[in-house]
């Protein structure tokens, strides 16, 4: 019992046909094709329990963050002006574990519930980068699993999130009871154009470059190089939840596949696969 399948994955709502107006829903067609491909490997590979990093969970300064509560629901409302939920039960008992070997590695994690300390109002709120790639694997196909998100943190190094990530692996490995898939929630660069909400920077496609060819060469463990400024300038919110699965890589040896990379929008989407050798 160990990791069976991992992914990045877009988290871009456009992505889920129902959220998409008519004038932008073939714009993202290769991205949603490709996020077909992810849903569908995870959910014949079986795992009991979907873990998660999300950029857009708990933003929890200098920490990291694991998802204890019971369940997590969210709904979210696109340009169609139609609106996609999502409601699972998340594995307490694994981000339990989870919490109390960082604090032993001396790793800055923090257990975060909400509502009740148990039950049905034990329920965290499902942000939009859970919640989209989860429609897909959930949803459309149906896959009965639990999850466990986990928010990383910007303000430490990403070295340390690589750290938590090594972690992670180690964890899976050991666990003798349940399989796990892991998906990194990402949308990359955001400053691909002028109309955007953060303006252009040539950085952009220089960073979404160095991740693809990261992700091509099964060197996810090339982004613990990346400057601050460089991250700063082009504003993904990919690199810290791509660590986590870097260092899980290093753990458990996964072979990577590009399966597609658009900028539909001002913001870069890439979806690549990670298989166990």
């Amino acid at each position: 019992m160990t990791l069976v399948y991992a992914c990045i994955a877009p988290h871009g709502g456009e992505i889920i046909p129902e959220l998409a107006s008519k004038s932008v829903l073939h714009k993202f067609e290769e991205t949603r094709a490709a996020m077909r491909v992810l849903a569908r490997r995870i959910s014949e590979a079986r795992p009991q329990t979907v873990v998660i990093a999300s950029p857009h969970n708990l933003r929890l300064l200098s920490k990291i963050a694991v998802v204890i509560s019971e369940n997590s629901s969210g709904t979210l409302k696109g340009s169609s002006n139609r609106s996609v939920n999502v409601r699972a039960r998340c594995d307490v008992i694994f981000g339990k574990i989870v919490v109390k070997q960082s604090e032993k590695a001396g790793l800055p994690v923090v257990g975060s519930n909400y509502g009740t300390a148990a039950g049905p109002s034990s329920d965290m709120q499902m942000d939009w980068g859970t919640l989209v790639p989860l429609w897909f694997v959930l949803k459309e196909q149906k896959l009965k699993a639990r999850i466990l998100i986990v928010a990383p943190s910007r303000e430490i190094s990403l070295r340390k999130n690589f750290d938590f990530g090594r972690l992670l692996g180690r964890l899976m490995k050991r666990d003798k009871n349940q399989n796990f898939a892991f998906i990194a929630s990402a949308d990359q660069a955001h400053t691909h154009s002028r109309s955007g909400p953060y303006g252009f920077s040539p950085a952009a496609s220089k960073y979404d470059d160095f991740v693809i060819n990261a992700i091509r060469d099964n060197k996810l463990n090339r982004i613990l190089q990346l400057k601050a400024k460089f991250i700063e300038d082009a504003k993904p919110d990919s690199p810290w939840q791509m660590v986590i699965l870097a260092g899980i890589n290093e753990v458990i040896p996964l072979r990577s596949q590009l399966l597609s990379y658009q900028v539909p929008s001002y913001y870069g989407m890439a979806c690549a696969g990670f298989e166990p050798n």
